[in-house]
């Protein structure tokens, strides 16, 4: 069989990227991602490690349901306020209101370039909101008192709603324990990770598999902190679900992989000491046992007792000489010294040596 043939097996292990994928479905990169979000489009992980991934039979799959590609767009299509409130035939002031009572969820938010909020709602979701006879009464009249003290206080469940839905879609995308606990503690602030889970090794482990937070202009600008403010956890007992579900979630992937940390190795060439020994070098200088011996602190001088030194030293700063040097075969005497004033000779052991070889 030739190489250049495509077998079945490698059109099914076939994959492209997300930016192909959308290509293919047809899709805009934004409603690509809801997509994915929802669950219409599967993905799996890249093998070489550069992200997600769609692989052909996904796509093919997709592609084969009736309606595509527009009863897709259909169902991945989202709103803004405007027209969510057109298409539930009310005006916006009360659009607005059922979103920050939570009756209508957010799926997706941007910033405008005035750097405001723009909530956006799927439409499919809004067409079924007033099937329901409980919401009937919420779009007509006056609002009851109940939400509407609520409402006065300064109740926005809107940023809430979405961080829980964006969790949601996060864990449909993890694989393991690990990841998902990182899932959950994206949503904390990191004092909060910090003090539910105390194991500086652990946070790094969820740090490792934390999922990348959409970016909305540079790092530490004011729409980045506002971002950061919508994803994380502010009302006390969203901080507190959050907390328990992330003590949960950590101790079930500690069961199952414990988080990795260094081995202490011994040094190379270094022999380790046995227990109860203290080396020599452990005693400072002027340590009892250092003064118990006074040739240790002493130079000891490896020069014959006969040979007196080139110039005259003090009996105080004379070093003593060690009693362990060798006896030599033979004995210089005062004749075979050279004369002070003599020139020509070098003066010690060495001249002495090369005028007895002559």
């Amino acid at each position: 069989m030739s190489g250049n043939t495509v077998t079945q097996s490698d059109t099914q292990s076939a994959t492209w990227s997300l930016a192909r994928a959308a290509r293919e479905l047809e899709l805009r990169r934004g409603e690509f991602d809801l997509a994915v979000h929802l669950g219409y489009v599967r993905t799996v992980l890249d093998e070489g490690g550069g992200g997600r991934r769609v692989t052909r039979v996904e796509t093919d799959r997709v592609r084969s349901q009736e309606g595509f590609p527009e009863a897709l767009r259909e169902r991945v299509k989202a709103v803004g306020t405007t027209e969510g409130a057109a298409l539930l035939g009310i005006s916006t002031a009360r659009f607005t209101r059922l979103a920050r009572l939570g009756l209508v969820v957010p799926v997706k938010f941007y910033l405008n370039r005035y750097r405001a909020v723009v909530w956006l709602y799927l439409a499919e979701e809004l067409h079924r909101f007033p099937a329901d006879k409980q919401n009937a009464p919420l779009l007509r009249g006056r609002t009851p008192e109940g939400l509407r003290d609520q409402l006065e206080a300064g109740l926005d469940l809107r940023p809430r709603n979405w961080r829980g839905r964006h969790m949601g879609f996060l864990l449909r995308q993890t694989g393991g324990p690990w990841a998902r606990a990182a899932v959950v503690a994206s949503l904390l602030d990191p004092v909060q990770v910090a003090e539910v889970i105390t194991d500086p090794y652990e946070r790094a482990c969820l740090n490792r598999f934390r999922p990348e937070r959409p970016s909305h202009g540079a790092p530490d600008s004011p729409a980045a902190h506002l971002v950061s403010r919508i994803m994380t956890a502010e009302d006390p007992d969203e901080i507190s679900w959050l907390r328990a579900d992330l003590g949960q979630a950590v101790a079930e992937a500690r069961e199952t992989h414990p988080a990795p940390r260094p081995t202490q190795r011994a040094e190379p060439g270094v022999v380790p000491e046995p227990a109860g020994s203290s080396p020599a070098h452990s005693f400072p200088a002027h340590s009892s046992r250092a003064r118990s011996s006074p040739v240790a602190s002493r130079p000891v001088v490896p020069a014959p007792a006969a040979f007196a030194p080139a110039a005259p030293v003090s009996a105080a700063a004379a070093p003593v000489v060690s009693t362990a040097v060798a006896s030599r075969p033979e004995t210089a005497t005062s004749e075979d010294l050279p004369a002070a004033g003599e020139r020509g000779w070098p003066r010690g052991l060495v001249g002495w040596l090369r005028r007895r070889s002559t």
